[in-house]
């Protein structure tokens, strides 16, 4: 009689509050629910699901737990119904493949989830005007609060650029300020260092490797090199110029190499150095005792070339972040300020830079 009674428990005779937990996790739970099964209010669930701070710990997994014995997903839309915001920023770029998109985005996203908010990437496959006005478009049609640009100001000037209303827009890495927030390194300022250095230590110029001719940061790089030559009353050699790429700067520097007054070389980016070191070791020309070459953005490897690059660390952790805050604060004041905030670079020193081989005429 035992053994029946027993059987007949698991069957359909289950007991009822077996039977009751079992159709609650095959319902839509409400928080209600959430909030009766877990002894606490309405809100405190509310305020767990947004992930809002001042949550007693031990009621806050009280909480969890019952969210997930209910099966109970917030309900994400709603919530942006009610609020007005949907907690996430939209970030348009153009290429993940070079080192400052790929690490500003990087630290856009942390900056971001560290606020609560979700990054939308909409990605350009092309950098034309036509695919820059598709990706805004795009943003009526996703639900974002706000968009942060990582693309050069020449693709921004499009007439009929327009956004949805009430979309606030910060700008990374563009000489956009007249127009637009914008938040950059300081481009001049680091690369006015490192010329600086190579004069101090007693070259007669700096050649430069440039970035592509349509690059904001490329041209305000060579701007700063040619500015310092001229206030250091020094002579300006040919601008030589690739496209961020170390085969790029290969090539630059076998051109380079041939150049025999050249003792000195600001490259506008690490990639770019490191062809350009290769280069010169196979035509003989040693780094630092023939030719000291710096270079710009400080990227991990940075440290393991041969020998160690000197380079303008860009601290893209700061712009990442100082972009969110800019953001934010738009979108919480409504507010509608232009104007470029600059975040200061560093010149690190390594094995690749050092006094000229011997004293040069003029010095």
């Amino acid at each position: 009689m035992d053994t029946a009674d027993s059987t007949s428990a698991s069957g359909p005779q289950a007991p009822v509050r077996t039977r009751k937990r079992a159709a609650r996790r095959t319902q839509s739970a409400s928080m209600a629910d959430v909030a009766r099964l877990a002894g606490v209010s309405s809100q405190t669930v509310s305020r767990v699901s947004n992930g809002y701070a001042g949550v007693h710990e031990e009621t806050r997994q009280q909480v969890l737990a019952a969210m997930r014995e209910l099966g109970y997903r917030p309900n994400s839309a709603a919530r942006a119904l009610k609020r007005g915001e949907f907690r996430t920023i939209g970030v348009i770029t153009f290429g993940l493949s070079t080192t400052g998109n790929v690490r500003t985005l990087d630290a856009i996203a942390t900056s971001a989830a560290h606020e609560g908010y979700a990054v939308t990437l909409l990605p350009v496959a092309v950098p034309t005007q036509d695919e820059v006005l598709g990706a805004f478009s795009r943003l009526g049609e996703l639900a974002v609060d706000a968009v942060i640009v990582i693309l050069e100001v020449h693709l921004l000037d499009a007439v009929a650029l327009s956004l949805p209303p009430h979309i606030q827009v910060v700008v990374a890495d563009s000489d956009a300020g007249d127009c637009y927030t914008v938040v950059d390194t300081d481009q001049a300022g680091g690369t006015r260092a490192a010329v600086r250095y190579l004069l101090d230590l007693g070259h007669r110029t700096v050649w430069h490797l440039a970035g592509p001719e349509k690059s904001f940061a490329a041209q305000r790089r060579a701007d700063a090199w040619r500015a310092e030559l001229t206030e250091a009353g020094r002579a300006t050699p040919p601008l030589v110029r690739g496209d961020w790429s170390a085969e790029s700067g290969y090539r630059a520097g076998l051109e380079l190499a041939d150049q025999k007054d050249c003792t000195a070389v600001f490259a506008a980016n690490d990639q770019m150095a490191l062809g350009l070191l290769r280069a010169l070791h196979e035509r003989g020309r040693y780094v630092p005792d023939d030719v000291s070459v710096i270079g710009f953005d400080d990227i991990p490897e940075a440290g393991s070339f041969l020998p160690p690059l000197t380079t303008v660390h860009q601290d893209f952790a700061e712009v990442g972040r100082r972009c969110v805050e800019g953001v934010l604060r738009k979108m919480r004041q409504d507010a509608q300020e232009h104007g470029t905030t600059l975040v200061p670079t560093q010149l690190v020193v390594r094995d690749s830079t050092a006094a000229p081989r011997a004293p040069l005429e003029g010095q």
